[in-house]
């Protein structure tokens, strides 16, 4: 899973911190460009060059003053895009800040209208269409979703903090002293947002009181002590400790008001975690942009499920006898099943957990290398870390990138320990990441996963498209490493790895089942279980932990069937087409010049040439 700055935007302008999110309501859907209207040509003819190349010129203006003015409304998420023009100032996430996001989509949207689509460069389009879809999905966050109002785990002032403290992109000072300045506003961000709460669901409160409490890793003795030990003058010492004390007391208030509330919430009581389908394809539309609705991908989903279990069965008749010393069972599931279980015993003890996923960093840059798969930037640093406390209970791993202002930052592989599992999980988790899969995951979030694709999309000349990407691309991406990896000869054609590899893929297929499935169609916690352990061959621990996740968010858990299914599908089409000409690095490198555009964007920039 990728968590990086346009997570945080998904949350901010929303609850009054100004930002955006995906998804409109029936007008604006309506309105919703299909894949087949950007089609402008990469060059005009001579009768509208001059024209033409005056647009590119305004529409290369309002994009700069697009951002800038953006950046203003939400300093916040300019801090974690890596652009410090406010670090000191925390928004407050009241009335006053949605109706300024309002007023921004407003302004922006009529600049926006003035241009003309039809003399714009394809490239130029892209970046039109994703101004647009980021500006309506702001206006749909806070007027139609209003997950600011029932949603109490987006308000946590912990990221901003952290960011200010563990990146190094100014003197240890300087820092400190917009930390002190943002520390003023704490009591008045979380008063905020117990007056913003109304009838939240329970899942959400728990995950709140949870990630609320990994707060005091950031508000730590720690902090206090670099504060005191700094060359802050001695007022703003004491003004550092009287707003951290201040700060400390308003989270602990704000627990203790969520412990409260979460005591008059039950699941038959609260309100339901389950957006329902018109808001679910209102979502989706613009959260993956791919041309299908999210009804259409679950059905495609069903099918490719069927087919990966066939090659699962496969798999199974060829090495059962090398491993099971028990016939096979005639139900293929059953038998698939079994030898799952009885492969993924072969795992990582849990105290060398993050150790593993450490050491393996340096054999997969060695493959990429060797195969000439993609270039790879050693100047890029890729941290491998344990999951900082704030951050926990949403995903075991993820990926936290520097925004393209901070290149040169680290990008921080957070893995979560098992620490605080009971052996029987420990054990069921280690499973479902056993030797081959936690390969696979290594290479997904990682190298040539979300690591280098995001390295990539900094790098490209559209700030737009690094900085408002499409995340179905972006978890596509790091599906489709997966399977190309394999392709290419990662794990020497081993049939155990090709097997927990599907295992794996099928849990990508099975996340849009799932997903559509719980938020749309009812599925209950006991079906979800048997679904993801009997036909997706999940481990209970997986099994539970995505259930969830399920409850605790929307439609993201299809963006990675969504993404992988498109970029595949395009590199054979593209494969065929140049027959022997075609050469798989300059596909991938020309694939991740366009930043994080959706898929159905490059596919036609990439056919164009």
């Amino acid at each position: 899973m990728k968590k990086a700055p346009l997570v945080l935007a998904i949350s901010l302008a929303i609850f009054g911190l100004s930002a955006c999110n995906k998804a409109p309501d029936s007008e604006t859907q309506s309105k919703t460009p299909k894949a087949t209207e950007v089609v402008a040509s990469e060059t005009p003819n001579a009768a509208t060059t001059t024209q033409t190349q005056a647009e590119i010129a305004t529409f290369a203006h309002f994009s700069e003053q697009f951002i800038d003015a953006l950046w203003t409304l939400s300093p916040t998420w300019a801090l974690y895009s890596g652009k410090h023009i406010n670090d000191g100032y925390l928004e407050i996430p009241n009335e006053a800040g949605r109706n300024n996001t309002l007023a921004f989509v407003k302004a922006q949207q009529d600049k926006l209208a003035q241009f003309d689509k039809a003399a714009l460069t394809a490239q130029e389009l892209i970046d039109y269409e994703l101004v647009s879809n980021l500006l309506s999905s702001m206006q749909w966050e806070v007027e139609r979703f209003k997950s600011w109002q029932w949603d109490p785990s987006s308000y946590n002032v912990s990221g901003g903090f952290a960011q200010l403290i563990n990146e190094e992109f100014a003197p240890l000072d300087e820092r400190l002293s917009s930390v002190l300045a943002r520390m003023e506003h704490v009591p008045a961000y979380y008063q905020a947002a117990r007056e913003n709460i109304d009838k939240p669901t329970l899942e959400h409160t728990q995950l709140a009181i949870m990630q609320n409490q990994g707060a005091f890793s950031v508000f730590s003795d720690d902090l206090l002590a670099k504060a005191m030990a700094s060359r802050l003058s001695d007022e703003d010492k004491t003004l550092f400790k009287s707003r951290f004390d201040a700060s400390v007391n308003a989270i602990k208030q704000h627990i203790d008001w969520l412990t409260e509330l979460e005591k008059g919430l039950t699941p038959e009581t609260a309100r339901s975690f389950r957006i329902g389908e018109t808001l679910y394809e209102e979502k989706f539309a613009f959260d993956i942009q791919s041309g299908m609705t999210a009804k259409q991908l679950y059905y495609k989903a069903l099918d490719d499920k069927n087919t990966v279990q066939a090659e699962m069965a496969k798999i199974t008749d060829k090495i059962w006898a090398k491993h099971m010393k028990t016939p096979k069972p005639v139900d293929s599931q059953l038998a698939i099943k079994a030898l799952i279980d009885t492969l993924s015993a072969k795992h990582v003890s849990r105290d060398k957990f993050v150790d593993e996923v450490r050491a393996q960093i340096p054999e997969l840059i060695k493959f990429v290398n060797d195969k000439n798969l993609l270039t790879l930037d050693p100047n890029k640093p890729l941290v491998v870390r344990e999951t900082p406390e704030y951050m926990r209970g949403f995903a075991g791993a993820s990926i936290s990138a520097p925004g393209p202002y901070e290149q040169a930052a680290n990008t921080y592989y957070n893995v979560t320990p098992l620490d605080g599992m009971s052996d029987e999980s420990a054990e069921s988790y280690l499973r479902e990441y056993n030797h081959w899969i936690l390969q696979v995951l290594n290479i997904h979030e990682a190298i040539p996963g979300h690591y280098s694709q995001l390295v990539y999309s900094n790098q490209s000349p559209s700030l737009i498209k690094s900085l408002f990407g499409n995340g179905a691309m972006v978890e596509g991406w790091a599906v489709y490493t997966e399977r190309m990896m394999l392709e290419q000869g990662y794990g020497d054609f081993e049939p155990e790895m090709w097997l927990m590899y599907y295992k794996w893929n099928l849990r990508v297929i099975a996340n849009t089942i799932l997903d559509y499935s719980i938020q749309v169609k009812g599925m209950t916690q006991a079906q979800a279980i048997d679904f993801m352990t009997q036909e997706a061959f999940q481990q209970q621990a997986e099994a539970e932990g995505k259930w969830r996740r399920a409850t605790l968010s929307q439609v993201q858990l299809t963006s990675y069937y969504a993404g992988f299914r498109e970029i595949y599908d395009l590199r054979e089409a593209m494969a065929h087409s140049q027959g022997e000409m075609f050469e798989l690095k300059q596909f991938h490198e020309q694939f991740l010049s366009y930043g994080s555009a959706p898929v159905k964007y490059i596919k036609q920039l990439m056919q164009q040439q």
